[in-house]
């Protein structure tokens, strides 16, 4: 790890090195807190032209697009995340050659050909439903809200058919990860949030109102086109040109019990995550969906930076545990817990004091976000699922989901007290229904862990 950061830091004292070696920070931890550091800093600027561009209700509508874009996790359905699991696996035996094709055992590269053309497959597929299926349900959810003057039809449906392209690319993005590219990986994904966010502030700027979104995927889909054909393109073709004859994967009998437990766990997710705006929106219209969605990005900056530490480590997880080196596997997640945990508490704490800091200026932007209580009830919830995510991460790296049953309780609980407290107290009701779901949450992955943990490593 010391060359590693000496080339990201070439003229620093060894002391710096030090520091940042205890804070587990390599060249994919860094590539990837800076793209959430980015997207910290990126936020109030885009929330500022949000609120001095946008007219409240396009910010709603805004959000809401966000929102129910969101659903198209019922297409990928934990496919992703289980393509990184066995990819992982799979990489333990492999490794890139100089002109950057795929070398090693065999039997290893069949297996992770036969993955790359099923996931591919799969998501070429769920590309299209989400163009038509959610293109058209959208078109229903949003017909059926409050009048509105604003002009979402075009700018949805355009939205809808980018995001089919971009569904296509996730089964890339997740060989590359599982496949161990982290740091080439999250590098691009820094310039491709510094790209994504400059090409927002200059159509939010020029008044491209719900255009905003379909012109930055343009310009991030540009990105990928080039990252791959540049870095990767000889990884793809050894990837899915050779048929090596060894054994294949077989989506029924290998993947698919693994991945109906992510499935489901994913779809619970969505009520977790991305069921509060729509059901605001239909219930008290486009104003305070957008007041709720635009806290809800501030507040999920703090889970996504935190997770940078943990989501470079996954394939190693992953190598470690097909070797079976199980005291490695710990010592490196508990010093990643205590990093994620110190993270979590300290920007939460920033968080709310900069929006009571805006509340207490009269600042006209505090207008756009929820009131203060809603806002620290949201954090603290916040807080509570991040310090999670290293133990779900840990468990899932086994290539297994002991964590189904708390996902899909959680998922339930969340979309029905969203519901009923949604429509009667609004936001504060929504978030204060969230809290008590994420209460049950930590306390319970905790204990799967253990059991788990001491189960799977005899």
């Amino acid at each position: 790890m010391r060359e590693k950061l000496k080339d990201l830091f070439p003229s620093s004292k060894s002391d710096l090195i030090s520091i940042l070696q205890k804070a587990e920070v390599d060249r994919a931890v860094f590539y990837g807190v800076s793209a959430r550091v980015w997207g910290v800093v990126s936020g109030p600027v885009t929330a500022l032209l949000i609120a001095t561009k946008f007219s409240p209700e396009v910010q709603g509508y805004y959000f809401t697009f966000a929102n129910l874009l969101a659903l198209q996790i019922f297409v990928e359905l934990g496919l992703g995340v289980v393509i990184v699991q066995f990819a992982s696996h799979e990489w333990s035996k492999l490794r890139l050659s100089q002109q950057g094709e795929i070398t090693g055992d065999p039997e290893a590269l069949s297996k992770l050909s036969s993955l790359a053309t099923v996931a591919l497959k799969w998501f070429l597929v769920g590309g299209l439903i989400v163009v038509l299926g959610l293109g058209f349900g959208g078109h229903l959810f949003f017909s059926r809200s409050p009048a509105s003057d604003v002009n979402w039809v075009s700018p949805w449906f355009l939205l809808c058919a980018l995001t089919g392209v971009n569904i296509f690319l996730i089964p890339i993005w997740s060989l590359l990860e599982g496949c161990n590219q982290v740091s080439d990986l999250y590098f691009f994904r820094l310039w491709q949030g510094l790209s994504f966010s400059f090409s927002a502030w200059i159509a939010i700027y020029f008044g491209a109102n719900l255009w905003v979104a379909s012109i930055s995927t343009v310009v991030t889909l540009v990105c990928a086109a080039l990252f791959i054909k540049r870095k990767y393109w000889n990884f793809l073709k050894s990837l899915l040109a050779s048929r090596p004859g060894g054994t294949r994967l077989d989506w029924r009998k290998d993947i698919l019990p693994m991945q109906w437990r992510f499935a489901l766990s994913s779809i619970s997710g969505y009520f977790v995550f991305s069921f509060f705006t729509p059901v605001l929106f239909h219930y008290h219209g486009p104003l305070v969906a957008g007041q709720f969605g635009m806290t809800w990005s501030v507040v999920g900056f703090i889970g996504s930076i935190s997770s940078a530490w943990i989501a470079p480590k996954i394939p190693q997880f992953g190598m470690m545990i097909a070797r079976k080196e199980y005291d490695l596997l710990d010592n490196l997640f508990w010093r990643l817990t205590k990093v994620v945990v110190a993270v979590t508490f300290l920007l939460s704490i920033c968080c709310w004091f900069c929006i009571y800091l805006i509340n207490v200026l009269n600042y006209s932007i505090a207008e756009r976000f929820l009131p203060l209580i809603p806002t620290a009830i949201l954090l603290l919830a916040q807080t509570l699922i991040t310090i999670s995510t290293p133990f779900s991460s840990y468990l899932r790296a086994h290539k297994k989901e002991p964590l189904l049953l708390v996902s899909v309780v959680s998922g339930i609980m969340t979309g029905l007290l969203t519901l009923f407290l949604g429509k009667y107290y609004a936001a504060s009701g929504a978030a204060a229904g969230y809290l008590s779901v994420c209460m049950m949450v930590l306390p319970s992955v905790i204990i799967i862990w253990h059991r788990s943990r001491k189960a799977w490593h005899l």
